[in-house]
């Protein structure tokens, strides 16, 4: 009898850093060893005697998050902090960059005590296997920066779209932000469209400098929030603003020109000129929170103001005959790669799972 070959063990080509304070991309939110001896955990007795803050003044900002871990702001430094076990998530994520805590003290150790009510947000809903029914990237935001590229990836009119929305729904204002100009000779023809809808733009290249004062001055004594897809140079953005961070970065897969994750969580900078900018993952797919089917016209501006002239009042502006805003598309009163983008949209908000038929995810 033949003897079986005896398999090698795959030797790992990188050892995990556990240098959480250097090298926080990578230890901070896998490092699952370090979650396992959280030093601090309270008796059932001591929840019941001891109950949670409910009005509290917070004293620290959270930068970022993993686990039963936060990193947050006090009093000017960055203080690692357990949260309290006692703090529950129940159909929202617990703690986002930029939510406003309490921290309390218990000798040597920081507890993240009370988490403060949020005033924005920018959110997606979780995935159909979740645990979370709404996903906060970012909390207490003025603006969310939608970065999108002029190509390499291409400039997509679908997922700006659903950014606008995203923004509105968590009380935030848009800015569209155009990357990777030094590529192409003219902006991209849609945006023409979020022109006329009054949305501040910015064109800007990390590599030639166009654009960035301008941005500077956009996001000068606010906090605000970059996303966008993976690969259009949000990181590049923030090492041309502050060039300390060297935040790492890759270059756009040449084999499906869609870019490749460099930033695995959102995370709370604070730059020169009272910047504070939350940097999010790059994602491919943007679920709409909030919104029903018959709500998502008012998020379309041009589509509300024409829709008042349908023949039917619940009109979904997709198959019903005299529909306004299907004649409006036909004469070029709308733009069709809107009207379409409101269409996947709301086949995606019909549909049992969310999402978009004909698609693995939302886009």
């Amino acid at each position: 009898m033949a003897k079986k070959k005896k398999l090698e063990k795959k030797k790992r080509k990188t050892v995990r850093t556990r240098n959480w304070e250097d090298k926080h991309e990578f230890a901070f939110t896998h490092d699952l060893v370090k979650h396992r001896r959280a030093s601090v955990k309270l008796p059932e007795a001591a929840e019941e005697s001891n109950p949670l803050p409910v009005n509290f003044e917070p004293n620290g900002v959270v930068i970022s998050h993993a686990k039963k871990w936060a990193f947050v702001e006090l009093a000017g430094e960055e203080r690692l902090c357990l949260i309290d076990e006692r703090l529950k998530e129940k159909d929202s994520t617990l703690l986002a960059p930029g939510d406003r805590v309490l921290v309390e003290f218990e000798n040597t150790d920081a507890i993240v005590r009370g988490v403060s009510e949020r005033t924005t947000k920018l959110c997606r809903p979780g995935h159909a296997d979740a645990r979370l029914n709404e996903q906060v990237f970012a909390a207490n935001i003025d603006l969310l920066v939608v970065v999108a590229a002029s190509m390499k990836p291409p400039f997509r009119v679908g997922l700006v779209d659903r950014y606008l929305i995203a923004a509105e729904v968590g009380g935030v204002k848009p800015v569209l932000c155009v990357n990777k100009m030094d590529l192409v000779d003219t902006p991209p023809e849609a945006l023409s469209l979020y022109r006329d809808l009054g949305i501040p733009i910015v064109l800007t290249s990390c590599t030639t400098g166009e654009g960035i004062d301008e941005l500077r001055a956009l996001l000068k004594n606010k906090c605000s929030v970059l996303s966008g897809h993976s690969g259009v140079g949000k990181s590049s953005l923030l090492n041309v603003l502050s060039p300390d961070l060297s935040l790492h970065t890759k270059a756009v897969s040449q084999a499906t020109q869609k870019g490749q994750h460099t930033t695995t969580a959102s995370r709370l900078y604070v730059l020169e000129d009272s910047i504070r900018i939350i940097d999010t993952p790059g994602i491919r797919a943007l679920g709409v929170w909030g919104v029903s089917p018959e709500e998502l016209t008012y998020y379309f501006p041009e589509i509300a103001e024409a829709a008042g002239e349908c023949r039917f009042r619940n009109c979904t502006h997709s198959h019903e005959p005299d529909c306004a805003v299907r004649e409006a598309v036909e004469n070029n009163a709308i733009s069709s790669a809107r009207y379409a983008s409101y269409l996947r949209i709301r086949a995606s908000l019909e549909s049992e799972t969310g999402m978009t038929p004909g698609r693995m995810m939302p886009l």
